[in-house]
């Protein structure tokens, strides 16, 4: 696993204190676990959130990556962050920027500028962690893995001999 920058947009919010109202996005978080999710409401009320993602120490949003996927990693609230930044042997008292970013500003913009197969990691360091691949329905059809004309299986034919 690759930690990577990612470029920082100026529309999110720098404001670390800004509140996160995440009550419907982790009902449907907890309905998934239950197994009665409805994977449109899931992706919906994401889409609708602001989540927290970290910066990296050259201020773009933080990602790591992991089988030839870009995984950006964001965060239904500062507990959630907290509790990764101390996985990640962050000192509790240790400060870590952050951005608020809307899941759909994610999902619809970020992982299309990563110029590489990407998606979301929602609270991978809590026990219900969410994961929102590259592929459709999700992330745009020009970098959807399963999409027939993906921008990676066109580059990949443009460069075979």
């Amino acid at each position: 696993m690759l930690h990577s920058p990612l470029p920082v947009h100026e529309a999110e919010s720098t404001t670390p204190s800004a509140p996160v109202d995440n009550a419907r996005l982790a009902g449907e978080i907890a309905a998934m676990y239950d197994e009665a999710v409805h994977p449109a409401a899931l992706l919906g009320e994401f889409r609708r959130t602001a989540v927290l993602v970290p910066l990296d120490e050259a201020g773009g949003l933080w990602s790591v990556e992991m089988h030839g996927i870009r995984w950006i990693c964001g965060f239904t609230d500062v507990a959630a962050l907290a509790r990764f930044a101390v996985a990640r042997g962050i000192a509790e008292d240790e400060e870590w920027e952050y951005r608020s970013v809307l899941g759909a500003r994610l999902l619809d913009v970020v992982v299309p500028a990563v110029g590489a197969p990407a998606g979301v990691a929602l609270d991978i360091a809590d026990e219900r962690p969410v994961m929102f691949p590259p592929v459709r329905g999700i992330v745009p059809d020009d970098v959807a893995l399963d999409a027939p004309k993906n921008r990676f299986a066109m580059e990949m034919e443009a460069a075979a001999p």
